[in-house]
């Protein structure tokens, strides 16, 4: 046999091998099999329109998940993101929608246990002592407790979905960092808030380093749109209640969607 021919064999036989072993990661292409998890900043609460069938998770069309999926033509998308998620949930309920043949997945998810919500409303609406005392527990939390339990959830989402590349997205910072003009809050407790949040992404974005995964800073996205900026990506507090605090349409569309697009190339 020439050496000619020889090569060309060597070539056709590897091509199959080659095709098969280069994983498609670039572009759209890793969006093909998209499972979005989360809380209520996955599922779109806060943007105004829901699917009907989700019910109180208030997962909807404008939500940066389905953003994503709609304009990279995703071959499957599953959002299985429930405002009011905990870990516990994502364990319990959301894990299931992952198979090996999924290639993204971006979770959202920690705020919840924290008691942010219930924070916020005693911030707002309750008393001085019951604000300290819940933002308290979220400090203790973030500080001796939620490592473990991101541990326990980035690890069950590697082992469901082995071949993923997932996304972890951060939370924004609810307030504008040092604003003065701002009628939501006294400047002391935006600070403390803002500080808060911060403690909360340094331990998540620590822990999706630490299961090999990707971390999208929430706070980097809404830069200057916090709420008290001049053009804010955040629903000050009024009705409904349940939309107060969470990114608005304009924060998933021009937040979260292009750092999440730009974090996968």
């Amino acid at each position: 046999m020439s050496s000619s021919r020889l090569a060309a064999l060597v070539v056709a036989s590897l091509v199959p091998v080659l095709l098969t072993a280069t994983p498609a990661l670039a572009g759209g292409a890793v969006t093909s099999h998209y499972v979005a998890m989360g809380d209520s900043y996955a599922s779109g609460q806060g943007t105004g329109r829901y699917d009907r069938g989700s019910g109180d998770c208030a997962r909807g069309p404008r939500a940066y998940p389905a953003l994503l999926a709609t304009a990279t033509e995703a071959e499957s998308f599953t959002s299985v993101a429930c405002s009011g998620a905990t870990t516990a949930d994502v364990l319990g309920k959301q894990i299931a929608a992952l198979t090996p043949a999924t290639t993204l997945v971006t979770v959202s998810i920690g705020g919840n246990d924290i008691g942010a919500p219930a924070a916020m409303r005693e911030c707002t609406i309750g008393s001085e002592s019951g604000c300290d005392r819940i933002l308290a527990n979220a400090k203790n939390v973030i500080a001796r407790s939620l490592s473990g339990k991101l541990d326990t959830t980035y690890s069950a989402i590697r082992k469901a979905a082995p071949a993923a590349k997932v996304v972890v997205v951060g939370y924004p910072r609810i307030f504008e960092p040092g604003s003065y003009a701002c009628d939501v809050l006294t400047r002391p407790r935006r600070a403390e808030v803002v500080s808060i949040t911060d403690s909360l992404a340094a331990v998540i974005s620590a822990r999706a380093a630490a299961a090999g995964f990707s971390f999208l800073d929430g706070r980097a996205a809404f830069a200057g749109h916090e709420l008290c900026s001049p053009r804010p990506w955040i629903n000050e507090p009024g009705l409904p209640a349940d939309d107060s605090y969470h990114p608005n349409k304009a924060g998933h569309a021009n937040g979260y969607l292009p750092a999440l697009t730009a974090l996968l190339g």
